[in-house]
């Protein structure tokens, strides 16, 4: 059993955080919504390996607190998913002091598929005890040469597939050509 933490896992990645309850493992799911959550709840059914946190991780301190209170209550985490908009630099800080005293930590970093043409520097910043992993987000080609964002489903399965592939970095739907994107 690992201790997994999941970071924005009520939405779109509400299937991984169940699955990963499912593998026996204890899942804290951050949040910021309180419907989403109680809808992860009611779905998880096993809440003893349950740690739903509603916070807002843009709000550097209070996510800090509640990570570092929440480890006091579970232990260390081992594999942590971040589904982090945009760069900011004091949300990761935030997330890396929280979780100094972790060795060989495994992030799953989700970014969406605006990824494939920015230059992301959250590795430029990791910890020496992070072991980093990235799953980029694309698109689907349909058969009619139209697209479409890839659906909650896909993408859960794209992360649990990244999961238990163990890989440095996954792709999910396409991001060639980019002129197709939806």
């Amino acid at each position: 059993m690992k201790n997994w933490l999941v970071i924005g896992g009520t939405g779109m990645l509400k299937d991984v955080s169940v699955w990963l309850i499912q593998q026996d493992n204890h899942v804290t799911v951050i949040g910021r919504q309180q419907k989403k959550m109680q809808n992860l709840i009611n779905e998880a059914k096993n809440d003893s390996k349950l740690s739903p946190l509603l916070v807002d991780y843009t709000n550097y301190n209070s996510f800090k607190s509640v990570l570092i209170e929440s480890q006091k209550t579970s232990g260390s985490f081992d594999c942590i998913i971040a589904w982090i908009h945009g760069s900011d630099k004091r949300i990761w800080e935030s997330l890396f002091e929280a979780i100094s005293t972790t060795k060989n930590l495994i992030i799953y970093h989700i970014k969406g598929s605006s990824s494939y043409v920015n230059n992301d520097r959250t590795k430029n910043y990791l910890p020496s005890n992070i072991v980093y992993r990235e799953v980029k987000l694309g698109f689907i080609i349909e058969d009619n040469n139209s697209s479409r964002w890839l659906t909650n489903g896909e993408i859960a399965q794209g992360i649990i597939d990244a999961i238990k592939q163990e890989v440095p970095e996954t792709h999910v739907g396409v991001f060639e050509p980019w002129d197709l994107r939806p």
